[in-house]
């Protein structure tokens, strides 16, 4: 056994920090409280080696660290206090956990003694977050503090990544115990507890490559994971992608896995996905599914999902292969890795390469739809419009991160947008959280603080979170708040025209605020645009200017985002714009697809 570094007293509080400082954090975002005061007393007048960022609202917390996470691929790490503290982070809490995020979240709580007796801002926090973690604790000794702590960053990041709960009574924050620095061994221990094997099915992965080099209608499914396995098993991919010459899709989480300009991409694929992507997905013969988890916003009716093709499913956690979708090969393994080893299979293979010009001429095709095409207006934003404008203003600037809220401005976003690369674009997706991107923006603009980051966001989710604004000029932070304001809840608005008669229940927001003064009042500029002759200008001094900015861009009220799978159809059953004129061509019609 290797000496310990170090011996010393210290209170819980300062262990914590210890570990904390071990770890290599280098941001927390918090928010104090009375059970958690002995930690903050013992940031006060000494430099830990990281900074603490004062949030104005616990989930926004989360959601902060949760884009420090996506951006960086480290652990983002929360600090709140007990009972409405620590409740008011469920919701990031489970947004982490739904995409996969490593967040360390440490939690006040009443002394121990009091726990379960209804104690003042007492909650039962590790009950509560049980069905949202991916592990919680709770430490009711200082002696088995710094174990635990360590511990924790390692669940969090280890495997499928996902968010850790601490729940840190009071009195064990206070109490004394002897400190010691981790040892070789200690960090083995903890490797071998929670160690997942990079070993990969040999044999899994020679029937994979048969079956890929007998496709003649192939197609690549990349999700989330492919992002979490990091920027360099994302190069392998898409040199992998470029050999082979398949067609590929991505996730909205998996966007910027493959160059979303590249020619061999169909497009995100789902419900407000492309013709192009969905179609191939319905008709390809192998499917190579890679850190994706097959979700039912993907999928549509289940029994119909893409049902006469050889799936290959890659995924680090088990329990997701045959979750949702039954495969034909599974292969457990981070997505580098399980890439790398298909790749390198791939290059040895002697079998000869099918001819897939025929494949190509199909799916050219359905791309000859335009199915994003959409009416421009010499008046009225198009909130299309809007979105191509700004596309092409950060490609001139080069350097840019894109988070967004949650609605039709997300999926649009998603659609217009450019991702070249991996980590530079963040949104809340099995969740689907209102509120997530202002916050998330913050912690990506303090993770990359000369990078330009643009929170493209609608105006009833900017609401959930505005008090973030106070945050961002609190430090200073130069985020670009891009509202899509069409003044009612869109999304809903779209499903209650196209779903429910044009029944419009309490979906139009009455009363909104006017944004440019709003900003302004917290010391923010505030822009705005109203017809198409102002965007390029206000888009540009947004762009341009180095302080915080919220630019309102008026848009069309009840533009639909298309293509749409409603709830309930099969994914090849889509909604499509009358602007896609061979959609309404008798001759073109493709079966199963809806025309509105």
């Amino acid at each position: 056994m290797t000496r310990q570094q170090t011996h010393k007293q210290l209170s819980g509080a300062e262990i914590i920090l210890e570990v904390l400082r071990e770890e290599q954090v280098r941001l927390i975002f918090g928010y104090p409280g009375g059970a958690v005061l002995p930690l903050y007393d013992c940031l006060f007048g000494k430099d830990w080696g990281f900074r603490h960022i004062l949030v104005r609202h616990e989930q926004g917390a989360v959601h902060a660290a949760e884009g420090y996470a996506r951006s960086t691929g480290d652990v983002g790490v929360v600090l709140v206090t007990s009972g409405p503290g620590a409740t008011n982070t469920v919701t990031g809490l489970t947004d982490a956990f739904m995409d996969s995020i490593p967040v360390v979240c440490l939690t006040g709580q009443v002394a121990t003694q009091f726990i379960g007796n209804d104690a003042f801002q007492e909650a039962d926090t590790t009950g509560i977050t049980r069905p949202c973690t991916k592990h919680n604790y709770l430490v009711k000794d200082v002696s088995q503090l710094a174990s635990v702590m360590r511990e924790a960053f390692h669940v969090a990041r280890t495997g499928r990544p996902g968010p850790v709960v601490v729940d840190l009574p009071k009195d064990v924050q206070v109490a004394q115990c002897q400190y010691n620095s981790p040892s070789d061994d200690d960090r083995q221990q903890l490797h071998k507890r929670y160690h997942v094997s990079s070993d990969i099915d040999g044999d899994a992965v020679s029937q994979a490559i048969g079956w890929i080099g007998e496709a003649q209608k192939p197609i690549f499914y990349v999700g989330g994971g492919m992002i979490n396995a990091g920027r360099q098993a994302c190069e392998l991919l898409r040199s992998w992608v470029k050999e082979t010459g398949f067609p590929i899709t991505q996730t909205l989480m998996g966007l910027g896995a493959y160059p979303t300009e590249d020619e061999q991409f169909l497009g995100m694929l789902g419900m407000h996905g492309t013709y192009e992507a969905n179609m191939a997905m319905h008709q390809c013969d192998v499917m190579i599914a890679i850190g994706a988890r097959f979700d039912d916003r993907i999928t549509g009716r289940l029994r119909d999902f893409s049902p006469h093709s050889r799936k290959i499913h890659i995924d680090i956690d088990a329990s997701s292969i045959n979750k949702s979708v039954l495969v034909d090969c599974g292969i457990r393994a981070d997505a580098g890795v399980a890439v790398k080893a298909l790749t390198e299979a791939w290059r040895q293979s002697s079998s000869p390469r099918q001819d897939l010009s025929s494949w190509w001429k199909t799916i050219e095709g359905w791309r000859a739809r335009r199915c994003l095409s959409y009416k421009n207006s010499k008046t009225t934003i198009k909130p299309q419009y809007a979105l191509q404008r700004l596309d092409a203003a950060l490609k001139r600037h080069g350097d840019y991160y894109i988070t967004t809220e949650v609605g039709q401005h997300q999926m649009w976003a998603a659609q217009f947008l450019t991702f070249n690369e991996p980590h530079r674009w963040m949104t809340s997706g099995g969740l689907g959280t209102m509120g997530y991107g202002f916050p998330s923006a913050i912690g990506v603009q303090l993770a990359h603080p000369q990078s330009l980051v643009v929170d493209v966001a609608g105006e009833a989710s900017i609401l959930m979170n505005i008090q973030e604004l106070s945050t961002a000029m609190q430090y200073r932070l130069p985020v670009k708040i891009f509202i899509m304001n069409n003044q009612y809840m869109g999304m809903v608005r779209q499903w209650q025209e196209l779903i429910y008669d044009n029944r419009l229940s309490e979906s139009y927001t009455d009363s909104l605020p006017d944004f440019v003064k709003l900003a302004q009042s917290f010391g923010a500029k505030g822009l705005r645009a109203s017809s198409p002759d102002e965007l390029d200008a206000v888009i540009d001094e947004m762009i341009e200017s180095p302080q915080l900015v919220v630019a309102d861009i008026v848009v069309d009220k009840v533009e639909n985002c298309f293509p749409m799978i409603p709830s309930g159809a099969a994914h090849y059953e889509m909604l499509l714009s009358d602007e896609d004129e061979q959609a309404f061509s008798p001759d073109h019609k493709e079966e199963g697809m809806i025309l509105v």
